[in-house]
């Protein structure tokens, strides 16, 4: 529209060097409104170009930093069930330590020279292994092997109790250790059972 308007002004001036005067100043008009239109579409290029790439970072940021917090978050909740895991298995130990029949169950072997000298002193009672199916505690009947070492030797010492009702007191049934070579020492059975003959259920 701009080029039109020119080009009628120059017609109504009539002259051939007004006409070619206009015409050279139409061109002029022309290359600067291509430059002008040149500039801003590479400017407009180059602010495109910078949302892109701003954008295109921020989205990389964004995801790099999303990644870091789940690491993060993965790490934490491991953290956080292994010592949850590691509680709970510890105050399962310690409850067992506690009842009544593991502490009657080991007076009788640290009282028991027999047991004693075959294991070696000082006598160590280690952690029970909860995945053996020996181990067993019901409301009225409780099994444990409980693992046992001396300077000499090592073995497993087999608890059996049994009570009448919950909430009942716990009677002992049979106590013996058992070696790593397959010996067996009786340490408890109660009076009027023969306590030679015991053997591990």
């Amino acid at each position: 529209m701009l080029i039109a308007a020119l080009f009628g002004l120059a017609s109504y001036w009539g002259s051939v060097e007004n006409v070619h005067l206009c015409y050279s100043s139409v061109l002029e008009l022309l290359c600067w409104t291509l430059q002008l239109h040149k500039s801003t579409l590479l400017g407009q290029l180059s602010f495109d170009d910078f949302q892109g790439s701003w954008a295109t970072k921020w989205q990389k940021s964004l995801g790099s930093r999303m990644s870091v917090l789940l690491g993060k978050q993965v790490f934490f909740t491991g953290v956080a069930a292994s010592g949850g895991c590691a509680l709970l298995h510890y105050l399962i130990q310690k409850a067992f330590s506690r009842a009544s029949y593991y502490q009657w169950a080991l007076e009788h072997l640290r009282s028991h020279p027999e047991a004693l000298e075959a294991l070696g002193t000082p006598l160590n009672v280690h952690y029970l292994r909860l995945t053996d199916k020996y181990n067993f505690v019901d409301i009225a009947d409780a099994k444990l092997k409980i693992p046992v070492s001396g300077p000499r030797s090592e073995g497993h010492l087999y608890v059996s109790s049994s009570r009448d009702a919950p909430f009942k007191r716990w009677n002992l049934q049979e106590v013996f250790l058992e070696l790593k070579d397959g010996q067996q020492i009786p340490l408890f059975k109660p009076s009027g059972e023969n306590s030679n003959e015991l053997k591990k259920e």
